[in-house]
């Protein structure tokens, strides 16, 4: 069986358990239910809320780099540190947050492999205690958007027939629905960008919600013709189930040119002129 590309960018619940103590690894929960957390989290771990904290306030774009700074020397991370970030479904929003700060520069990063669900399945230890804010000295780059994809490059991208993988539910991708039930966020239109692949981030993952092993991995995205030999973008809904999926292509099959657009549904399927495919229409 292959390995990863880079399996040191996912750690197990063991390797977690056996470092909670460690003062060179920041725990970082990020969860799309903001309020999980509160509900008990590992010994240590911090919380970062990704409505309030990991998008700017004022317009739609990710965190400043002083804002990610900040967070990350709250949470104790030095320039050597090894960030260990996680979250409930899967880790959506984990692997967001992970996304954002390899953008400004932070590399030393690594997924917990099944999330907050794999933790708390395995009865790991849990507390309500919040941590004391710590005082890191990392230091943060200005912002490299080589890995995110904008409407420009999104456009470029379909015009020239490039490939674009579609991480939401096939409802949401063939124009069954908008979105799935209960989250606001939505389009003005159903269907998908045109030329998209529809591979839903849940292929990607195994029972106990970690990501399937790099030999099913590549078996699932080549059989769409995902195969790394040219650039690739995904895309979902706001940008959190494709930071899943872009993770996947990433680090654990070893696809370099991979971007994530963020800016995914809401925008493409909002924006005057753009033209979309809707198979239900």
């Amino acid at each position: 069986m292959a390995e990863y590309a880079q399996p040191d960018k996912l750690v197990s619940t063991d390797w977690v358990a056996e470092h909670l103590d460690d003062p060179n690894v920041c725990l970082i929960e990020v969860d799309v239910d903001t309020g999980a957390y509160d509900e008990g989290h590992p010994p240590g771990a911090t919380a970062w809320n990704w409505t309030s904290q990991l998008q700017d306030q004022v317009q739609r774009d990710v965190a400043s780099r002083e804002t990610i700074e900040a967070l990350l020397r709250s949470a104790g991370a030095n320039d050597d540190s090894r960030i260990i970030l996680f979250g409930d479904n899967n880790n959506w929003f984990a692997a967001y947050a992970l996304w954002m700060l390899e953008m400004y520069g932070v590399s030393n990063t690594a997924l917990m492999n099944g999330g907050r669900v794999k933790w708390l399945a395995e009865e790991r230890p849990t507390t309500t205690e919040v941590p004391e804010p710590r005082s890191g000295s990392i230091s943060v780059a200005e912002r490299d958007e080589s890995i995110r994809a904008k409407l420009p490059e999104v456009l470029a991208h379909v015009e020239a027939g490039g490939q674009l993988v579609d991480v939401r539910s096939p409802d949401e991708f063939n124009g069954v629905i908008m979105a799935p039930p209960g989250l606001p966020e939505t389009a003005q239109r159903k269907g998908h960008v045109p030329g998209a692949s529809n591979i839903p981030w849940g292929t990607a993952v195994a029972a106990d919600g970690t990501y399937k092993s790099a030999d099913e991995l590549r078996e699932l995205y080549s059989g769409q013709g995902i195969s790394g030999d040219q650039p690739v973008i995904a895309y979902c809904r706001i940008g959190e189930r494709s930071s899943h999926s872009w993770f996947a292509l990433r680090y654990l099959l070893g696809i370099e040119e991979v971007a994530n657009y963020d800016g995914s549904w809401t925008e493409y399927g909002s924006v005057v002129g753009v033209p979309i495919a809707n198979p239900s229409a």
